[in-house]
């Protein structure tokens, strides 16, 4: 096994196809296709497409990263699953990345600790706070219709950079809600090269030992659910 590991990882969390291959902090191939639909049909075959880039195969392969959500319902689940598939046929592990961590790893600057990342849904935002990259309570959809208490409580606004589309509406409405100045900066998820980073930020992780990767949904479907009972992902 080489010293820095190959690192494969995907993303189907809104309308696209995404994957890229990572080894020693390079990004070695990629490939990103937009699409409304049919990721399921497509990605095995995108994700083979990337090896063969780089002339590699599946067994070379140390590790698998996958974008966690949130976003796209069956999208988050496309993807989840076939990365725990990949890893347990593969036996290396899977590492799930969220879209605050890569909006994070990608726009945060040196300095800051505190920030809460703003993800844009079809009716709001969801919300995470981060605490030197790692996840501060739990996540939370919101909108502006929404009361200003329903927004997080900032531990530490003074200090606490609200990040993402839609930022600066988000702070001045916990400005509002706190009686603190609360600093913002105006970013979005940066596609099609959050494969890369989700590969990135796997492998900063593949050492140590991980839960595996379970979608990250945020909030409940706009669809009714259907009749038939949803099929379990095990623990």
């Amino acid at each position: 096994m080489p010293s820095d590991p190959l690192i494969l990882a995907f993303d189907t969390s809104a309308a696209h196809c995404a994957a890229a291959l990572l080894c020693g902090g390079r990004t070695m191939a990629e490939r990103f296709e937009t699409m409304d639909k049919g990721q399921g049909e497509r990605l095995l075959g995108l994700l083979a497409q990337v090896l063969a880039d780089h002339g590699a195969v599946w067994g070379d392969l140390d590790g698998i990263g996958v974008g966690t959500g949130p976003g796209n319902f069956t999208g988050i689940r496309i993807a989840v699953s076939a990365a725990r598939g990949l890893a347990l046929s593969l036996g290396v592990p899977a590492i799930g990345v969220s879209g605050f961590e890569i909006l994070h790893r990608a726009a945060a600057r040196p300095g800051e600790m505190r920030h809460l990342i703003a993800l844009p849904h079809r009716s709001g935002w969801y919300l995470q706070e981060l605490l030197d990259g790692q996840r501060a309570g739990a996540p939370l959809s919101w909108s502006d219709d929404d009361a200003g208490a329903a927004l997080p409580r900032l531990s530490d606004p003074a200090q606490t950079v609200v990040l993402g589309h839609g930022a600066g509406l988000i702070a001045r409405r916990l400005e509002q809600v706190q009686h603190r100045p609360v600093a913002f900066r105006e970013a979005a998820l940066p596609w099609p090269l959050a494969a890369g980073l989700i590969a990135s930020i796997a492998a900063g992780r593949w050492a140590v030992p991980q839960e595996r990767p379970a979608p990250l949904y945020v909030r409940a479907p706009d669809a009714a659910p259907p009749r038939d009972p949803a099929p379990v992902i095990l623990p």
